[in-house]
């Protein structure tokens, strides 16, 4: 059978209902939280501070150290709690994705942390994680070049589809699926994360990126409307 309809009766190029807010730990320097639909991901930014031990500190720059962890009761099945190989990779994947736009040459010698928690996953909690501590450093007040957005784009069967949930990361019938998370700049559009999940044809990627353009394109509107003090839910409609 074709992929036709969406588990949750999406469009394809449908992102889930948002929900987005700043400043919600007041011990952090910068603090948000980010949900795609029932994925619910918050961030919190603690920095610039002196990098210890010393003889790490980069003398022309600072570095962004990021923690990615999802709590254990955040999936059906309880999840191992403390770090694994999974939330490492992810954790380093998503500060190399925040880096691109801090201007870390303002800080010498420090680090700024930065904790990503996944309260509640539904697929695309990297995204959700990446697009709150995007929110967090901007609350935080750290100098950045521009924003960065994140999204998972999907081929399922034959249909690309925006922002996947679950059970379409792992439909296996006609030619099955394949999750591409990006990570993409507000103005000059540059992809500062990608990874691939499954197989896809060149011409179908590049509709891939068109279909994650978009929808970053939206998202952005949300992350900024937080950060002006709007607080959003959208996710009960």
């Amino acid at each position: 059978m074709p992929y036709t309809k969406r588990p949750d009766k999406r469009k394809m190029d449908e992102i889930r209902g948002i929900r987005a807010e700043v400043g919600i730990i007041p011990n952090a320097n910068g603090s948000a939280l980010f949900a795609f639909g029932d994925t619910v991901a918050i961030a919190a930014v603690y920095g610039p501070k002196p990098l210890h031990p010393q003889h790490l500190q980069e003398p022309d720059t600072g570095i962004i150290r990021c923690v990615y962890n999802m709590l254990p009761f955040s999936v059906t099945e309880r999840a191992r709690p403390g770090p694994s190989r999974r939330s490492k990779e992810i954790g380093l994947v998503s500060g190399n994705a925040l880096a691109a736009v801090v201007d870390l040459k303002r800080f010498p010698g420090t680090v700024i942390d930065v904790e990503i928690m996944i309260l509640q996953a539904n697929a695309s909690t990297r995204c959700a994680g990446i697009n709150a501590a995007a929110m967090a450093l901007a609350d935080a007040g750290i100098v950045m070049k521009e924003m960065v957005t994140s999204v998972s784009i999907g081929k399922i069967d034959d249909k690309i589809v925006t922002d996947v949930v679950g059970d379409e990361e792992y439909y296996s019938e006609g030619e099955g699926s394949t999750d591409i998370p990006f990570t993409i700049t507000s103005n000059s559009k540059a992809i500062t994360h990608l990874q691939l999940d499954g197989k896809i044809q060149v011409s179908r990627f590049k509709e891939a990126v068109e279909a994650a353009q978009k929808a970053c394109a939206k998202v952005l509107d949300y992350q900024i409307r937080a950060l002006k003090g709007e607080k959003i839910d959208e996710t009960k409609k």
